[in-house]
């Protein structure tokens, strides 16, 4: 009889699952004094926010905004950014979260799993706004933004850690599995949780359940995924609520014999992938956590596209010149790649909404090669419609993989994001070949994406916001040291929109 089977009976309640206490341990005990993780998370903020109001242009996201209950009051209610809305804070984080997620314009993890670990600031920001104006109007001291920092540090690491080397997609999971965790962590550590209680929140994250990838892929792949992630630091909220009111925790959520997170959701395979020794059911993690990722975080700077066709796209741009006066003439198009871009977005067949677009390598080089941009907007149906040339290019792609571009994905001295495309025409003749390495939001290329991101910002903020208020959001922004002085209640008040 397997050892399991025969321990199966014995109710001896074990000591909490050794990466849960150090998720906890971390969140409580961990100082961030990286200057420049403290300053990428201020790049991130700033980027989170202006993807939020930008995605109010859109009514689809509109639409899933608001109360429950329409005219429901909300003491000390968190504010929406760029709406009129105070909500709870559990509603708000999904709000938030929706936002920021929505257009798939937010920074981005690339590893053995990824995610946009930005995803977290919907809980981090509810959990905030919220304890601050309770502490003000309790006579306590605020949270400040420096709070907010910090918290994105961990959460930004939780998540990224976690994917270093867990292939959450290999066996069929969603990375939004990591957001729930992630924002329950650090809402919990925000709220003021005990050790004990932290623990209790972070193993309910794990129990919660499986996050299926359906609907990211084809044939399936829709807007859940502009949503999912709000959700998922919605989740986080209110699992850190419960456990903080002294609710028990799972001790042995992830290693319990066949009830447990391994057994259950870690331990399937993919149709591709032999079936896993048991020793290698369970996460691995090749450093201990710290401020690696929020040093590390790739920026979409230039196309709300998924990230691993950054660098095709920029490529394409490159082309756009040479290409767009004979698109009539071209007789192929080779797009090489790595491995997770063939898995994730090369897709071929009909594009069925936005979300399928924007998911589809083919699509996404397909635009800037035609008109010298990619934009939100290029993705809906009606642009799509009204341009045939898209589905004619992507028919003519071919999609291959460059093995050393796979390896260099997962380098983790070079997590590049490599890319190139060339196009064969008719006559013989074909351009050159180009090859984008790294995109312009990695961090080996900060210099030359930080001015970019920061116009962006300030791009995004003038489609929601007049022109002075735009320009106070900017200057606090701005500046690191003001910025982390401020109240969260201050900061969140002049998110709002103006009016609300």
């Amino acid at each position: 009889m397997p050892a399991s089977a025969a321990n199966a009976d014995l109710n001896t309640r074990p000591d909490y699952d050794q990466p849960i206490q150090d998720i906890v341990d971390y969140v409580l005990d961990y100082r961030v004094t990286s200057a420049e993780a403290l300053a990428t998370a201020r790049y991130c903020l700033m980027d989170s926010l202006g993807c939020a109001v930008l995605a109010l242009t859109f009514p689809d996201c509109v639409k899933h905004l608001g109360p429950l209950v329409e005219g429901t009051i909300v003491p000390d209610g968190v504010r929406v950014p760029g709406t009129p809305y105070r909500l709870d804070p559990v509603k708000a984080a999904w709000d938030i979260g929706c936002t920021i997620r929505w257009l798939d314009y937010n920074d981005t993890w690339l590893a053995a799993e990824w995610g946009h670990p930005s995803d977290n600031l919907g809980a981090i920001l509810a959990v905030a706004d919220h304890l601050s104006q309770k502490n003000q109007r309790q006579g306590r001291p605020p949270l400040t933004m420096r709070d907010v920092l910090e918290a994105m540090v961990k959460a930004h690491e939780i998540q990224g850690v976690l994917a270093l080397e867990n292939s959450f997609n290999r066996v069929g999971l969603c990375h939004v599995l990591l957001v729930r965790v992630a924002s329950t962590a650090v809402a919990a550590q925000l709220m003021g949780g005990t050790r004990e209680q932290i623990m209790a929140a972070v193993s309910h994250a794990w129990v919660d359940g499986s996050a299926l990838r359906t609907y990211r892929h084809a044939p399936n792949a829709g807007s859940r995924k502009s949503w999912a992630a709000g959700d998922a630091s919605s989740r986080g909220v209110r699992l850190a609520d419960i456990a903080l009111r002294d609710e028990m925790g799972i001790p042995g959520a992830l290693t319990a014999a066949q009830w447990g997170f391994y057994d259950v959701a870690f331990s399937h395979t993919c149709k591709d992938l032999a079936l896993k020794p048991e020793s290698e059911r369970q996460f691995r993690f090749p450093r201990a956590y710290g401020s690696y990722v929020m040093e590390n975080i790739l920026f979409k700077i230039a196309f709300p596209a998924e990230f691993h066709a950054q660098t095709a796209c920029e490529a394409a741009m490159i082309l756009h010149p040479l290409v767009a006066p004979r698109l009539n003439d071209i007789l192929r198009i080779e797009l090489t790649t790595h491995e997770s871009a063939i898995c994730i977005i090369s897709k071929t067949g009909p594009l069925a909404n936005p979300a399928d677009r924007d998911h589809c390598l083919q699509y996404m080089v397909a635009v800037p090669l035609i008109f010298g941009a990619l934009e939100a907007e290029h993705y809906e149906d009606a642009f799509h419609a009204a341009q045939p040339m898209i589905d004619v290019l992507r028919d003519k792609m071919q999609v291959q993989e460059d093995r050393q571009y796979s390896v260099d994905y997962l380098d983790p001295d070079k997590r590049a994001i490599a890319n190139a495309v060339q196009v064969f025409f008719n006559d013989g003749t074909h351009t050159e070949k180009i090859e984008v390495i790294y995109p312009l939001g990695h961090r080996r290329r900060r210099e030359e994406g930080i001015p970019l991101l920061e116009e962006k910002f300030r791009r995004n903020l003038r489609t929601c916001f007049t022109h002075a208020r735009s320009e106070r959001i900017w200057a606090l922004c701005n500046d690191q040291q003001r910025l982390e002085a401020t109240t969260v209640s201050d900061f969140m008040a002049l998110m709002v929109m103006p009016g609300g």
